[in-house]
């Protein structure tokens, strides 16, 4: 797997999977020794919000920054001012903005604090989702993103599946979408995620063979009437 840099901005659109890849990315580094922040800036969203999962991380020792009304009847937004320290914590810092360019607009407040540092920001992508489920659009929506954050990709995490309908052959078909977009951005790809459940060793080993750096993630983020 690629080293990422300490300051880490997860965007994509919305129900592409970018919350749920946010708390494995975060768990993953935790459990590999290093002290971990994960900062929900998505204020314009009130579902999907890694902040939902506050409690489980920081069972495990990860802090985690919340919009300050999330989880309340208000969800009114605002940013608390424990985000701008985010961009100056120890270890590894990680952002999950907000989707589409709606969302990466509050990111883009903050570009001061990102002018000087060195960060990446992975793109993840779902070839099953409305709106990025071609290449063209796919990339249309991140050059959206880079624009309204005022940031730039430096990877694209390929995260395609259909929920609790996911198979082996999903992920295997989604790896030419994947490279496409990889092509047509010029970003590379930092992974291929797949849920833990639906793979054998078997599978992992034969998908070797046709995608590099297959990521496994735990199905934390949930619809209501799942």
């Amino acid at each position: 797997m690629k080293k990422l840099k300490k300051i880490i901005i997860i965007c994509g659109h919305y129900g592409s999977g970018k919350t749920n890849f946010s708390v494995n990315l975060a768990i993953d580094l935790k459990e590999h020794g290093a002290a971990v922040t994960l900062t929900d800036m998505d204020i314009v969203n009130p579902y999907f919000r890694s902040s939902d999962h506050t409690a489980m991380l920081e069972s495990k020792g990860i802090k985690v920054i919340s919009p300050v009304y999330a989880n309340t009847n208000l969800d009114a937004p605002a940013i608390p001012a424990a985000m701008f320290s985010a961009f100056d914590t120890d270890g590894y810092s990680i952002f999950d903005m907000g989707g589409d360019d709606a969302g990466a607009t509050v990111m883009g407040q903050f570009f001061k604090n990102m002018k000087y540092k060195e960060y990446d920001m992975l793109y993840v992508i779902n070839n099953n989702r409305a709106m990025i489920g071609n290449v063209e659009d796919a990339t249309e929506m991140l050059h959206s993103i880079e624009t309204a954050s005022r940031l730039k990709a430096t990877y694209i995490v390929n995260n395609s599946h259909l929920k609790g309908y996911t198979v082996a052959k999903d992920i295997i078909e989604s790896s030419e979408y994947a490279k496409q977009v990889s092509d047509n951005s010029g970003l590379e790809i930092f992974c291929t995620t797949y849920p833990k459940s639906i793979l054998t060793e078997e599978d992992i080993r034969s998908f070797g063979n046709i995608m590099e750096d297959l990521y496994p993630v735990e199905v934390f983020v949930k619809t209501p009437w799942e």
